[in-house]
């Protein structure tokens, strides 16, 4: 005779936000939580950008005419974007996310602080802020220096812009610090099991509670 299954709970999925400064090591956690992690959903944007040495549409991005990306922008179909005159233009298209929310699958984002705010006002109960930040000002800057391609002038620029972004920390859910890259990605897992579990999102919870009556 098998044994009995648990029964698993209904959830409605979250988003995750991973924000930090350049030279914090937000890229290689990112990495690391998509390997641990594999369920987790990357969420792909559109861009005005043209690809770049072999990149392919839908992939790392979804590329578009800024017409296109305006008329997008403009029908409410975007949860958060950024569009600087000039520039290339960024957003995270609704549709699919919140698809994707819906049938219960966690979606992750590697967006700024900016970004952040205004996903959260898209999705008010569904994303989970995490701001990463360097163990100190001296590895940051040893970092920069690191990758042997910036100025003098253009590690100061970074520097400066870091200052500016690790402002916005406090506004994040959660900070943590990443002085070594497998206790930071233990402990983001830590926080992401946390919230999948909360209350608030088990959308099944009624159901498995009269499931379990005697």
């Amino acid at each position: 005779m098998s044994p009995p299954q648990d029964m698993g709970i209904a959830r409605r999925g979250l988003c995750l936000v991973l924000a930090a400064p350049s030279g914090a090591g937000k890229t290689t956690l990112t990495h690391a939580l998509r390997q641990a992690e594999p369920d987790l959903g990357l969420s792909i944007s559109w861009t005005t950008r043209p690809p770049r040495g072999g990149e392919q549409d839908g992939v790392a991005y979804h590329f578009h005419t800024q017409a296109e990306f305006d008329a997008m922008a403009e029908s409410g179909g975007f949860l958060e974007f950024a569009r600087v005159l000039g520039r290339s233009s960024y957003g995270t298209p609704r549709a699919p996310v919140e698809a994707a929310l819906a049938a219960g699958q966690d979606m992750l984002f590697d967006i700024d602080w900016q970004g952040y705010h205004q996903l959260r006002d898209a999705l008010p109960h569904d994303v989970v802020g995490l701001f990463i930040l360097p163990p100190n000002r001296a590895t940051l800057h040893a970092r920069l220096q690191g990758r042997g391609t910036d100025s003098p002038n253009e590690i100061a620029r970074r520097m400066a812009q870091a200052d500016a972004e690790m402002a916005h920390a406090p506004e994040f859910d959660f900070v943590l610090v990443n002085h070594d890259l497998q206790h930071c990605l233990a402990e983001t897992r830590a926080i992401l099991s946390a919230c999948r579990h909360a209350t608030r999102r088990q959308t099944g919870l009624a159901a498995c509670l009269e499931e379990l009556k005697g």
